[in-house]
């Protein structure tokens, strides 16, 4: 599937950037000025389910597809978040970048998190004073685009996700070089697992007091971690 895409800047080297579940590309409206001022073309894709793409089979080989059928080959930068880092690993050795970003990785969830994610089809009604209190530092345009994607976001993508985690996600060794950003407040990922793959060969730095959405909750925090890598 050819999917919806946005993009920012008009620089020399491309970095392309894939949301989170429940998210779209305007979940990176800050993040993205910040590498066209590095000298990026960025590309901010729609996950099927997600904005303005098309609806279907979820899967992580679908949302992988997607991004191989929808994306320049050879970009010099690819960032994922959550399902975004689960698509594009299992699509990166395909789009062969020259380095891969992967934040708060929804590779290895707790159990717990898992059998409770039917419970995500909630957030599709979500109203402004639920998502402010659950993310207390967030501005009021980031609320606004939380609304904005949770409107054009299809639940029946979180309802295919304890099938997707009846098998382990996390890849066995990074294939391009590639860091890890894990979000210090983040109840995400599982205990361990940063340590795992540091043993696996990928670098692994944390946003401390950052949560799952760290580059919403902490944008300075955020891009200092990612020194040397854009």
């Amino acid at each position: 599937m050819r999917l919806h895409t946005h993009e920012w800047g008009t620089g020399d080297r491309i970095a392309v950037l894939v949301h989170g579940l429940m998210s779209d590309h305007r979940t990176w409206h800050r993040v993205a000025p910040v590498l066209v001022d590095q000298g990026y073309r960025v590309i901010g894709v729609d996950l099927r389910g997600h904005g303005a793409s098309g609806r279907g089979e979820y899967s992580p080989a679908t949302w992988s597809d997607d991004l191989v059928d929808t994306l320049p080959e050879r970009p010099e930068l690819v960032l994922g978040h959550s399902l975004g880092a689960m698509a594009l690993a299992g699509a990166v050795e395909r789009l062969a970048p020259a380095r891969a970003v992967y934040c708060d990785p929804a590779w290895d969830l707790r159990k717990e998190l898992v059998e409770a994610s039917v419970y995500f089809t909630v957030f599709k009604t979500a109203n402004r004073a639920m998502i402010s209190s659950l993310n207390p530092r967030w501005d009021d345009t980031d609320v606004d685009v939380e609304l904005a994607t949770l409107a054009d976001w299809d639940p029946a993508t979180a309802l295919v996700l304890p099938d997707i985690y009846s098998v382990g996600r996390t890849p066995a060794r990074p294939v391009v070089p590639s860091l890890v950003l894990l979000a210090g407040a983040s109840d995400l990922v599982r205990p361990g697992l940063g340590a795992e793959l540091v043993r696996r060969g990928f670098e692994v730095r944390t946003v401390e007091g950052a949560g799952h959405t760290l580059h919403r909750d902490d944008l300075h925090g955020f891009t200092a971690a990612l020194d040397g890598w854009i």
